[in-house]
C-alpha cells in the first residue's frame, strides 16, 4: 500500500486534458453502439478520477501547511484551472444527455447521474469563468486569513484551533477572556471579512443573473445538486425546527443555567460551558484517540476494522493542530487510490474524539463505496454524506468509557444535547444565506443585524449583551467558513443531524439492527437521491414533521431523566 506522504505530484498538462475531453465527447456523440458509448463513459470516468485526485493531493498539501510556497502556487493553479475545465465537462454532459444509448447507460450506471447532470447543466456557462475563478481566489484568501491567525492570550500566541480549548475552560475568567481574544481577532480583521464577503455576494449573484436565474438562492440550491427538494422544503423545515426544537433545546439551557449557577440567558462563553468541574475530555492523548478509534472500529464490524487499519498504515490522516494549517476539518477522496483522507486540527476536547467517528464516517462510506462507476455515485449529495458521518458519532457511544473514561457520562448527556441544540444554530446559518441572497443589495451592518435577528429567534438563550462584542454584534457569522467557501452547505448538516437523532433512538433499542439500518444505507453510495436511500433503507424522511416531532420527544425524556449524580 502505498502511504500519502510517497503519493507523487505532478500537474498535468490542462490543454491536454481539454483536448481528451473534447476527443471524448465527439467520440461519445459518434457512437455507433452501446458497447462503444459504455467504453467512452468509462474512459471519461477514469480522467475524472485523475484529475480529481491530482487536484485533492494539492489541496491537501495545502491545507497541512498554508505557507508551502509550491502548493500554495498549485491550488491557485487549480483554481484558475477548473472554471476552464468546466466549459469541456459541460460539453460532454450535454452529449451524454443527448446520447441515443442514454437509456441503456443509466439502466446500468443509473438514473441519478442523468437526474445530476441536468442539473448540472443549469450552473455553467462560459461568460461566468472570469467569475468563478475570483470567487475561488476569494474563497482561498478567507482560508489563509484564518489559517494565518495569531491571538495573544495569557502571554502566549495561539492559532483559532489552538484557543479552542480554553473557550470551554470550566474557569469562568480564562473562558470569557478567551471568547473575548478570539473575538478581538475577527474585530481586528473585519475590513477584511466584509470586504470578502461583500464580494463574494456580488460575484454570486452576478453568475446567477448571466445563467437566467432568479437569485443565487437558486444557484446555491443548483450546486449543491438538490436533486430531490427544494426551498420550500426547506421553509418547512426550518418552520417545525422553530416549532418543536427550539422549545425543547431552551429548556436544556435553561437547565444548563440552573446546573451552572448562571444567569439565564446565558452569554456566549458561559454557554460553551456544560458542567461546572468543566466539559469531557478526552481519557489521553491524540495517539491514544487514534488507538481507541482502533479498538472500536475493530469491534464494530469487519469492514470498518479493515478500513480504518489502511487509514492508519497509509497516513491517510493529518490530525494535528500546528502552525499555518488550514482550520477546520474535512475527509476527500483520492480516487486514483481508491482511498479516502481526513483532516482536522485536534485540541485537546471532546472533538478530537468527534474527528476520529464523524470523519471517519465519511471516510467509510467513500471506502464502501471507492469501486463504484461513475466517480459522482461515489458520494451521495452532501446532505446524505453528513448521515454517515453524525450518525457514526452515535455508534461510537459503544466506546465512550475508552474514549473518555472517568468522563464518559459528561460526554454522553453533552454529545446528545449538542446534537440536538446544534440544528437550530445550523438552520439558522440557511436562514441567514437565504436572506443575504435574497437580498444581495445587504450592507455589512444590516447583514450583522440580520445574523443578530435571527440569533433571537434560533438562540433565545444567549444573552446578546456587549460582553464579547464580536459575537454580541452579530458578526459571529463569519467565523462559519461555509458561509463564504460553500453557501448553502450548512443545512445538510441539520437534515442529516435529524437522520443520526433516528438512528441514536434506535442504537439505544437495539445496536444490531440499527448497525443493518446504517450499513444498508451506506452501501448505496450516491446510487440515488437522499429521500430515496433513506425509504431503501427503512429509515425515516427529515422533511416529515412527524419526524421532527418524535426525535424531539425521544431526545427530551432522554437527557430528562439523564442520572448526573456525582457531575458538577
Amino acid at each position: 500500500m502505498i502511504k500519502f506522504s510517497e503519493i507523487p505530484y505532478s500537474r498535468p498538462d490542462i490543454g491536454e486534458v481539454k483536448a481528451e475531453m473534447q476527443r471524448l465527447t465527439d467520440e461519445l456523440k459518434a457512437a455507433a453502439s452501446y458497447e462503444e458509448a459504455r467504453d467512452l463513459f468509462v474512459r471519461k470516468d477514469a480522467l475524472a478520477r485523475h484529475i480529481e485526485s491530482v487536484s485533492t493531493v494539492a489541496q491537501i498539501r495545502h491545507s497541512i501547511d498554508t505557507r508551502d510556497e509550491f502548493y500554495d502556487g498549485e491550488v491557485t493553479f487549480w483554481n484558475r484551472a477548473f472554471p476552464e475545465l468546466q466549459e469541456y465537462l459541460q460539453m460532454w454532459t450535454a452529449a451524454l444527455l443527448e446520447s441515443k444509448f442514454r437509456e441503456e447507460l443509466a439502466a446500468e450506471f443509473g438514473d441519478v447521474v442523468f437526474l445530476n447532470a441536468e442539473i448540472e447543466l443549469k450552473t455553467f456557462d462560459p461568460s461566468i469563468i472570469p467569475l468563478l475563478q475570483e470567487e475561488n481566489d476569494l474563497t482561498m484568501e478567507y482560508e489563509k486569513l484564518l489559517a494565518s491567525a495569531q491571538i495573544p492570550f495569557m502571554g502566549k500566541v495561539y492559532t483559532i484551533s489552538q484557543i479552542g480549548p480554553f473557550k470551554t475552560d470550566a474557569d469562568d475568567e480564562i473562558r470569557l477572556a478567551a471568547w473575548k481574544a478570539e473575538g478581538g481577532w475577527y474585530k481586528d480583521n473585519q475590513e477584511k471579512l466584509d470586504r470578502f464577503y461583500d464580494r463574494l455576494v456580488e460575484i454570486r449573484h452576478e453568475m446567477s443573473q448571466k445563467l437566467g436565474l432568479s437569485d443565487y438562492v437558486e444557484l446555491g440550491y443548483y450546486r449543491m445538486t438538490r436533486n430531490c427538494y427544494d426551498r420550500n422544503d426547506i421553509d418547512k423545515f426550518r418552520e417545525a425546527v422553530r416549532k418543536y426544537i427550539v422549545p425543547v433545546a431552551d429548556s436544556i439551557r435553561r437547565r444548563q443555567a440552573e446546573r451552572l449557577g448562571m444567569l439565564y440567558p446565558l452569554s456566549f462563553a458561559d454557554n460553551a460551558l456544560m458542567f461546572r468541574s468543566g466539559n469531557p475530555k478526552p481519557a489521553g492523548d491524540a495517539d491514544y484517540i487514534v488507538d481507541a478509534a482502533g479498538r472500536f472500529y475493530d469491534a464494530l464490524s469487519p469492514e470498518t476494522g479493515e478500513f480504518f487499519r489502511t487509514m492508519r498504515e497509509g497516513e491517510l490522516m493529518d490530525l494535528l493542530s500546528t502552525e499555518g494549517k488550514e482550520g477546520g476539518g474535512y475527509c476527500t477522496s483520492i480516487h486514483d487510490y481508491e482511498v479516502p483522507f481526513i483532516f482536522a486540527n485536534f485540541n485537546g476536547t471532546q472533538g478530537d474524539v468527534e474527528v476520529v467517528t464523524h470523519e471517519a464516517g465519511h471516510a467509510f462510506a467513500d471506502w464502501m463505496n471507492r469501486k463504484r462507476i461513475p466517480v459522482e455515485t461515489v458520494w451521495p449529495s452532501m446532505e446524505g454524506c453528513e448521515v454517515h458521518s453524525m450518525s457514526m458519532e452515535f455508534f461510537a457511544w459503544r466506546s465512550v468509557e475508552d474514549f473518555f473514561g472517568k468522563d464518559a457520562r459528561k460526554y454522553l448527556y453533552s454529545h446528545l444535547a449538542g446534537s440536538f441544540m446544534f440544528i437550530p444554530y445550523g438552520t439558522m446559518v440557511d436562514h441567514f444565506q437565504h436572506s443575504v441572497f435574497e437580498h444581495p443589495e445587504m450592507t455589512p451592518a444590516e447583514r450583522h443585524a440580520e445574523w443578530k435577528r435571527l440569533l433571537g429567534i434560533y438562540m433565545p438563550w444567549l444573552r446578546l449583551d456587549g460582553d464579547i462584542p464580536f459575537y454580541a454584534d452579530g458578526e459571529g457569522w463569519q467565523r462559519q467558513h461555509h458561509i463564504y467557501v460553500m453557501p448553502f452547505y450548512y443545512i445538510d448538516y441539520c437534515l442529516a443531524q435529524t437522520v443520526s437523532l433516528e438512528f441514536w433512538a434506535m442504537i439505544q433499542e437495539d445496536p444490531d439492527n440499527a448497525w443493518k439500518h446504517y450499513m444498508a444505507y451506506t452501501k448505496q453510495g450516491g446510487s440515488d437521491v437522499f429521500t430515496k436511500l433513506l425509504e431503501n433503507a427503512g429509515l425515516a424522511s427529515p422533511f416529515e414533521e412527524e419526524t421532527i416531532k418524535t426525535i424531539c420527544k425521544k431526545a427530551d425524556e432522554y437527557l430528562t431523566a439523564f442520572d448526573l449524580t456525582g457531575i458538577e
